[in-house]
């Protein structure tokens, strides 16, 4: 009854319209973390590598080594590796972001241990956003401590904290000027010669002077930009479906869900469907927030989202047991209803659980 379905042809015209946007050598490194964002990360992964990107990235080892066991071959960076998953991270072969001192230090003498040489590495600068990542002071540490060791390094990277702004503010151009210093220190070095890359999605569509050596699409590849504009020419690549399955009349002045969640202020039709916060339906969807759409209409969440079941006023709706109801998809955005409920996109899509069914279309 409920399905998350997923039109891979979505995002192929996803994967080409990004690439469009860039010069022919630049490198693409698709994020498919967190199930690729909801949705199904072995079935994106392959997809992507078929269509020929550069490398795929994750958040943390279990996520690449699943892939690795399903056979994806293409380079796959792992963002957050954890002291503890450096030796399947290394077993596996996944290239991690080195972003500390004391990771780098690990993991050369583990690499040492295994006496490989060149093991690829990445590593991480904190430029501003405060999360991970190096201080640009620690470069000089990291070229000499590079020179001597296994290691070898593939990129350098960082992460802005506000690509979403059109024109950068103070916090970006001091974050972009302290990413430029960096890698002016890389390529003063001739023994080191590393590709750049700094942009997210809303980088690659707002900051395209900063393209540098290769870019991480991350929520662009499944439909959204964080732009009304570049949404415009995205195609949301899945749909949350359900279906209601049954329907009450109620009379003005009754209530609604737990502890009288919501009352009627007339003569009320609710449907009753089968999809909870169990399911990745935030509670904050509830008491009328979020909605689901049923025949092109809006039939708002009313009461408090249950585990397994969510209440919608259809009053004003002619619609019957079994009929479709909508959260999200191809023009149905999921970034708008996620806004109404003080929310984001990227919560939205990638708290869907593995409760909902994948539906794979590709056509």
């Amino acid at each position: 009854m409920n399905s998350l379905n997923i039109f891979l042809k979505n995002l192929d015209h996803n994967f080409y319209t990004i690439k469009s946007k860039l010069k022919n050598s630049t490198k693409l490194i698709g994020v498919v973390k967190a199930n690729a964002y909801g949705s199904d990360s072995l079935i994106i992964a392959k997809r992507l590598e078929s269509l020929g990107i550069d490398m795929i990235a994750v958040a943390y080892t279990s996520e690449g080594i699943y892939l690795k066991k399903n056979k994806i071959n293409i380079p796959i960076l792992v963002f957050y590796p954890q002291i503890e998953s450096l030796k399947d991270l290394y077993k596996y072969r996944l290239e991690p972001a080195i972003y500390s001192k004391l990771i780098f230090k690990k993991f050369n003498e583990l690499i040492e241990e295994k006496s490989y040489k060149k093991y690829p590495i990445h590593i991480k600068y904190n430029t501003g956003l405060n999360r991970i990542g190096f201080n640009s002071n620690e470069t000089t540490w990291i070229i000499k401590s590079l020179n001597k060791s296994s290691l070898a390094l593939k990129s350098v990277y960082s992460h802005l904290s506000m690509s979403e702004e059109k024109k950068p503010s103070k916090i970006s151009e001091k974050q972009i000027n302290v990413f430029k210093n960096i890698i002016e220190n890389y390529q003063n070095n001739k023994n080191i010669k590393p590709f750049f890359h700094l942009l997210n999605s809303s980088g690659i569509f707002n900051y395209p002077n900063l393209e540098l050596d290769a870019v991480r699409p991350g929520i662009s590849l499944y439909g959204y930009a964080n732009n009304f504009h570049w949404d415009k020419k995205l195609l949301p690549i899945s749909s949350l479906t359900t279906k209601i399955f049954q329907i009450h009349k109620i009379k003005k002045g009754e209530s609604v869900g737990y502890n009288k969640g919501w009352f009627a202020k007339r003569n009320s039709k609710i449907g009753v469907i089968p999809i909870g916060h169990a399911d990745g339906i935030p509670r904050s969807f509830g008491m009328q927030k979020g909605w689901f759409t049923i025949k092109n209409k809006k039939a708002y969440i009313i009461g408090n989202v249950c585990m397994d079941i969510i209440m919608i006023d259809i009053t004003e709706i002619n619609c019957k047991v079994g009929d479709k109801a909508i959260l999200f998809g191809n023009k149905i955005s999921a970034a708008s209803i996620a806004e109404n409920c003080n929310t984001i996109s990227y919560e939205l899509l990638s708290n869907i659980s593995n409760r909902i069914p994948r539906n794979f279309i590709e056509n």
